[in-house]
């Protein structure tokens, strides 16, 4: 009977803990978007300007993370694979995202690529300027993803590999990728779930303009601002499900890359 008491007390622990941490405020977030009835709803999500911000938000929050997956790796890689001056600085430079609030990150972006620029790159609100603060922010995910698969990785099947002939593409292609590309494929799922919600770092150095360089996050606070708290949980349910829905795609498609692991 004991050998029962544990896993029971640990599953209904984790039950009510995901229960008041996710479940019921994500409930409360679709019953609040439901407040103005279906049509209500619709004509929130398909106003223009909230279309605009919607589809701003998704196409530069994936370009982002795309970019992440392919220069998150390289620098993955020279931090497992190389040994430079400065190698401890450059590892807790990647984590700064993380520890740095993102209002404070908007500042500093603002500071070095805004109007008074000290290198003369003057790119505040614009559609880039929306990339740069997602790129800063979303930074360590992949390579905190992919690093411990390459510190993890069996070099002596790459040197196998090179003996027999291989070229350094060959070996990438066929040993390394593979084996970092769950990794990869996890830190692009987490940093375009960042993306999608990221306020604080885009909000002084994007300008905030309708149908230019507006995202959902802060379409979403103006309506709450504005006094339509229902029209903000409508466009953010509409959120909430792009970033689910794109969790569970990467998570098959991770599924799919691993299968011969699993078998």
């Amino acid at each position: 009977m004991r050998r029962f008491a544990a896993p029971s007390l640990s599953f209904g622990f984790v039950t009510v803990f995901l229960s008041v941490v996710a479940a019921l405020p994500l409930a409360a977030l679709v019953w609040s978007s439901t407040k103005g009835g279906a049509s209500g709803f619709w004509a929130t999500v398909s106003a223009p300007e909230a279309v605009a911000a919607l589809e701003l938000t998704l196409a530069v929050a994936a370009i982002a993370a795309v970019t992440n997956a392919v220069l998150g790796t390289v620098t993955a890689w020279v931090l497992v694979r190389d040994d430079f001056p400065g190698k401890s600085l450059v590892n807790a430079v990647v984590d700064l995202p993380f520890a740095l609030p993102t209002v404070v990150a908007g500042l500093i972006l603002l500071t070095f690529y805004g109007p008074r620029s000290p290198v003369g790159v003057h790119a505040a609100f614009t559609r880039t300027a929306v990339w740069l603060a997602l790129l800063f922010v979303t930074l360590p995910f992949v390579v905190r993803t992919v690093q411990p698969v390459l510190i993890e990785l069996d070099v002596e099947m790459e040197e196998a590999a090179r003996s027999l002939g291989a070229g350094r593409l060959a070996v990438f292609r066929r040993i390394v990728l593979p084996n970092i590309l769950p990794g990869i494929l996890s830190g692009l799922t987490m940093a375009f779930a960042r993306a999608v919600g990221e306020i604080g770092s885009i909000v002084l150095i994007s300008g905030n303009l309708p149908f230019r360089t507006e995202v959902a996050s802060v379409f979403i606070f103006n309506q709450i601002q504005s006094g339509n708290p229902h029209g903000a949980a409508a466009l953010a349910v509409v959120l909430l499900a792009i970033s689910f829905a794109v969790l569970l795609g990467v998570g098959g498609v991770r599924r799919f890359a691993t299968r011969h692991e699993r078998g």
